[in-house]
Order: structure tokens, then sequence, then C-alpha cells
């Protein structure tokens, strides 16, 4: 399987006063086409921020990033934009959906900052994704008048409208109760299976990790450990 997201001997250092303070110790990990895998590590540990450098939300200190083989250190504003918009889906665990904007909308923002397609097409691939999702009785309400498990579902439903080859998912069930939580997690594998996109998750959710095929286990900054399973409930 080759890889669609390197990271090769990765330093991050954010600065603290007069020091540095080092949340990534020479990072190397990478992830094929099609895999659901979670960064499992107690908060703190650095999964967040290995998953903000993947996602070129922010650069390491030293070492290199890759996507599809890009060195994301060689692209300027421009063509880190387009990667994101292009090929990088986003899932907070704060959600981060737009509070004036219904179901509809909200989806839809990804495509119009993205550009390139006529209003029936994007009304298309909208209604196509919020019926995936099971939000289509919902379209036209905002995000205070749905669920925890609702919004999650519109904050999966936008990741994915652009058909992104790699979805970023940071804690998706932090917010949600363990039910709600668990079919948020069954989506995105139906999902990962239908479309070969690749799903990786920060959590340090035991449900989530029982749920993925591969677990890479993180402590202060260093990757510890890694685990292939066969994900519960798989034939």
């Amino acid at each position: 399987m080759s890889a669609i997201v390197s990271v090769e001997n990765v330093v991050k250092e954010y600065p603290l006063g007069k020091l540095k303070v080092r949340a990534l110790h020479g990072v190397t990990v990478s992830f094929g086409e099609g895999e659901f895998a979670a960064i499992a590590a107690p908060s703190g540990a650095g999964k967040t921020t290995l998953l903000n450098l993947i996602g070129c939300v922010d650069v390491p200190t030293s070492g290199v990033v890759r996507i599809e083989g890009q060195a994301t250190s060689d692209l300027d504003d421009a063509g880190l934009t387009r990667l994101r918009l292009h090929k990088l889906g986003f899932i907070f665990q704060s959600f981060n959906l737009i509070a004036v904007l219904d179901v509809y909308q909200n989806v839809e923002f990804p495509l119009l900052l993205q550009g390139g397609m006529t209003k029936k097409e994007r009304d298309h691939r909208v209604r196509e994704i919020v019926e995936q999702v099971g939000l289509e009785k919902q379209m036209r309400h905002r995000p205070n008048e749905l669920s925890g498990g609702q919004r999650q579902r519109v904050a999966i439903a936008r990741a994915l409208v652009t058909r992104p080859r790699i979805v970023l998912a940071d804690e998706p069930t932090a917010n949600l109760d363990s039910a709600t939580g668990q079919n948020i997690i069954a989506l995105m594998k139906e999902i990962n299976r239908k479309n070969r996109t690749t799903f990786i998750f920060s959590t340090h959710d035991p449900m989530v990790m029982n749920q993925a095929e591969r677990v890479i286990r993180m402590a202060d900054g260093r990757i510890v450990g890694e685990e292939r399973r066969a994900a519960e409930g798989a034939a």
C-alpha cells in the first residue's frame, strides 16, 4: 500500500516566553490510501499537533510532511490553500459550524470556497451527502436547532462534500454520548469502505480505537507503539 500521507522525522516546537516547548520529538509515520487509523494518546501527548501538521494548519519546526508525495513545506500559501480545499477534509470535536447558516448552507460552504461548480452541481452534491448522513429532513435547520450527534453529522457532511482523499478527525466523539459516538464512527466506516477515503483520527476514546484498523500510540510527543487489528464488527 503506497503512502498517501508520510511524516518524516518531524519536530514541532512552540515558544513559551524565552523557552521552547517541544510538542513532537522526531515523529515518523505514514498512512496508506483507504486506511481507517487512530492516533491514540492522552491529552497533551501531541496527537492534535500531529493532525494539524498533516492538515497543513501548522508547519513543522523540522522534518517533512508529504501529502501524495508532495512536501507541504515546498508549497506557498496558495498551494497550501488548494491542498486543504481539494485533498483534505476536517472534522473537529467542537463541530465548528457557522451558527447563522442552516445545514444546507454549512455543507455547501466548502464548495463555494473551492469554486468551479455550477449552482445545480453544488445542489446535487450537497443534497447527496446530506442524505447520506441522514439529515435530509433537517436541511433548513440551523446548528442551534440540532442535537450534538446531528451537528457532528453536519460536520462530517461538510468535510466530505468536496470528496477529499483524506479526512482528519480531531476527537470526533468527545462531545457525544457513547451511543451517538458509535453511530458517528459507523457512518465514517461506511464512507471509508464505499469511497476508499483515508480517515485519520486523534482520540483517547476506547470505542474509536476498537473500531480502527490501525492504532498508533503516542506519549510525550513520541510514537511509542502501533497495533493493527480487525476492527470490532468486521467480518
